[in-house]
């Protein structure tokens, strides 16, 4: 079992289930409530809570289907509903649930705190519990499935470097990082991993650091207003942004669009979500990491249905690496998956894979765009 103390170690843990890619990454779905088509009674009860309809497209649209047809599929009765990224409703659902007596708890966290509280009761009750996505520092969960996240930010450090290069940026160039929330332990890791590339840079003066700037709850419409304040204080110059993902680089892309400065200004993103996609092919995002969901879907699906059965080997032999969590001084097994970089020539590779559909990227103004990439419109 590898190990790394905060970087987590990327694991590429192959998962079996064979499921076919459903939803799309366009937008939130549903809000809430019970999951739609799960098992009607009779087999074992999984309690999944998802975060929010609002800092990702990702959650409602294409986590909660793939989770709930892999446990459909295996016979488990699968209760996946949203919190709303409200922390009350998040511990409200929780209690329900292991008040109802699910075999197994998943989550993703909206807090460390709030996480690690819902663990500790699922624990008393005799529930095991599976971080999914993103790890509960200080909690107790006998799982964590995940992507490599300090790798997902090195490729968006790297990917900055190689548009600034290909737009022979001046030595000194101006950046701005909007980052994610500080109570999500991933969003931490995605800024370490940016450091490893661009820190360097920041001290040689080949790039100039404005501001990085963490965005509470991953809240678009505010990262959008941070950007802007950022900007002007600046005298409206930038060279480059990192945004740690699809929804706050969508929101810094309306601001440079405002100024006059988009497919100017290379920006990151993640998530590979349709709009991101889309701004891919048009020149406004200059790269993306691309974390394929339904690998991670159905590596966490795999790990619920070995516990919903009560099969703790099984699950073990799905969670081959192992991830430290600093503040609770432990090792949790873990799942840690590949990120992978993707630029305008590679959003063929993502719709190839069947997260997306092409219908749903190569419309309106992108659809020529799309034909030029080598992209079939549907």
């Amino acid at each position: 079992m590898r190990r790394k103390t905060l970087a987590l170690v990327a694991a590429g843990a192959g998962t079996v289930l064979a499921l076919a890619a459903c939803g799309n990454n366009s937008g939130g779905g549903a809000a809430g409530g019970s999951s739609n088509g799960a098992s009607a009674g009779g087999g074992p009860k999984v309690g999944v809570i998802l975060p929010d309809t609002k800092s990702s497209a990702r959650w409602e649209s294409f986590d909660k289907p793939l989770l709930q047809q892999a446990m459909q599929a295996a016979g488990v009765d699968a209760d996946i509903q949203n919190a709303q990224g409200d922390p009350q409703k998040f511990a409200t659902l929780a209690d329900g649930m292991i008040q109802r007596g699910v075999k197994v708890l998943m989550i993703v966290n909206l807090s460390s705190e709030g996480g690690a509280a819902v663990e500790k009761k699922a624990q008393a009750a005799g529930i095991p519990t599976i971080d999914y996505d993103r790890l509960t520092l200080g909690g107790t969960a006998d799982y964590y499935v995940s992507f490599d996240n300090v790798k997902v930010g090195h490729l968006q450090g790297q990917g900055l470097v190689d548009c600034l290069s290909a737009k022979n940026a001046p030595k000194g160039a101006n950046i701005i990082e909007i980052e994610g929330s500080p109570t999500d332990n991933n969003a931490t890791l995605f800024h370490q991993g940016q450091e490893q590339v661009l820190k360097p840079k920041y001290d040689s003066g080949d790039y100039k650091l404005v501001q990085s700037q963490p965005v509470d709850q991953w809240d678009n419409q505010k990262g959008g207003q941070l950007f802007e304040q950022i900007l002007t204080s600046n005298g409206g110059k930038v060279d480059g942004v990192v945004a740690a993902n699809d929804g706050l680089s969508l929101a810094v892309i309306t601001v440079l669009q405002k100024n006059g400065l988009n497919g100017k200004v290379p920006v990151t993103g993640q998530d590979a979500t349709v709009d991101g996609l889309k701004a891919l092919l048009r020149g406004d995002q200059c790269v993306n990491v691309f974390k394929p969901i339904k690998q991670e879907a159905e590596a966490a699906a795999k790990i619920a249905i070995a516990l919903a059965k009560g099969d703790r080997s099984a699950a073990d032999q799905v969670a081959k690496a192992s991830s430290h969590d600093p503040q609770g001084n432990r090792d949790v097994k873990s799942v840690l998956l590949d990120p992978i970089m993707i630029k305008k020539q590679d959003v063929k590779q993502v719709i190839d894979s069947g997260e997306v559909k092409a219908s749903d990227v190569c419309s309106g103004d992108v659809a020529q765009l799309c034909q030029a990439a080598g992209i079939p419109a549907s």
